[in-house]
């Protein structure tokens, strides 16, 4: 069967029409950023945000359309406007009572079957923050923890190459995406449904909403912890994970440069702003230890994440040296938790995975004590 082509989902996308416009989506320009690869079809439509509740079923009818063309194997639509919760005056007695304006439904939970979802973050790039999270995604699953790995930064994907996944997304149910799994651990990128030296030229309300859709159209099932790749800096995906999904807790990655911290300060108060804890600090690049004569040599210094996190009054939990073997597993597919599992570069990792397991289970309890006990007698 020839494969789908990006006309022939124009030409019958032309036939949909705007609810309240009455023309077609295609000739209103809504069809934005249309992918197609190996039967995988993803695509935005461009609406104004204050429509974008409204037009929810414009989008799944769009979806449900491209997915029963003939070579289609998943379809994958996003509305570039972010939805908001109904407002606290919605839900009031009025509306309670049949009165007054009708409440606005709820946004659908989302990683509903996650029990703790972690954010790994940074303030800058280039502190090897996607490497850090794989390893670390790649260690819970070595402590037992049924383990999922989201890559939130969708301008730079780079999971597809730190697992070294080939092949793409399948759909059992015809209604959610698989997600991907290698080495123990279930994963899912935008770099699974396009091609990897394609630019992705999204707004920030359609990244929002694509982030959404990994979170609520993929069949991530239960897990105990989700690890969410961050993009650097502080911007709309940070607040859009602070606000949709209760992240039981931030860890920052950073380097011991002075200016690396600078920029990793600015991401723990924006965790705070926005009541997310900030699980502590790692610091990667610590050091590097020549492989010919074992001399150590601090390039970037050393101990500025542990003096931060003294200063700041958060956990360090440990430190990653600068190596080459970390950055050729890496490289490879073939992170150094999972290529020498009983190395020291996976026992550092193991050891700050433990910590933070420690903390979530610790975290969990208080919920459970706090939470009130009905006795009936």
């Amino acid at each position: 069967m020839a494969e789908i082509t990006e006309q022939q989902i124009l030409d019958t996308l032309k036939c949909v029409p705007d609810p309240e416009r009455k023309q077609d989506i295609v000739s209103l320009g809504m069809v934005q950023g249309l992918r197609v690869k190996d039967g995988h079809v993803a695509l935005a439509l461009e609406v104004e945000p204050q429509r974008g509740p409204k037009l929810e079923p414009l989008r799944k009818q769009v979806e449900q359309l491209i997915h029963r063309l003939p070579g289609v194997l998943t379809a994958t639509v996003v509305l570039t406007a972010q939805r908001q919760p109904a407002p606290a005056a919605a839900q009031g007695p009025a509306s309670r009572a049949g009165g007054g304006q009708a409440p606005r439904q709820a946004a659908p939970e989302l990683l509903a079957e996650v029990k703790a979802i972690i954010a790994v973050a940074s303030g800058k790039g280039g502190v090897g923050k996607s490497t850090t999270a794989v390893n670390l995604a790649l260690a819970f699953a070595r402590l037992g923890q049924r383990t999922g790995l989201l890559d939130a930064d969708v301008y730079g994907p780079s999971v597809r190459r730190l697992l070294g996944i080939t092949g793409n997304p399948s759909s059992r149910d015809g209604q959610k995406l698989d997600p991907m799994e290698r080495y123990g651990i279930k994963a899912m990128s935008m770099a699974f449904l396009v091609e990897e030296d394609t630019p992705i030229v999204w707004r920030g309300p359609m990244v929002q909403s694509a982030l959404e859709q990994m979170m609520r159209d993929v069949a991530w099932g239960p897990l105990d912890v989700v690890v969410v790749d961050m993009p650097p800096g502080t911007g709309d995906t940070q607040l859009t994970m602070a606000q949709r999904v209760p992240l039981a807790g931030a860890v920052i990655v950073s380097t011991p440069q002075d200016i690396a911290l600078i920029d990793a300060r600015k991401g723990l108060n924006m965790f705070r702003k926005v009541d997310v804890p900030v699980l502590g600090l790692i610091e990667n690049m610590s050091y590097f230890c020549c492989p010919n004569c074992g001399h150590r040599t601090e390039i970037f210094g050393h101990g500025g994440a542990r003096r931060e996190a003294a200063a700041m009054g958060l956990d360090f939990l440990g430190e990653i040296p600068l190596d080459i073997v970390i950055r050729e597993t890496s490289d490879g597919g073939h992170p150094i938790v999972a290529a020498d599992p009983d190395g020291e570069h996976a026992k550092a990792y193991l050891a700050i995975a433990e910590r933070l397991v420690a903390k979530l289970d610790h975290a969990i309890a208080e919920r459970t004590a706090a939470a009130p006990r009905i006795v009936i007698q």
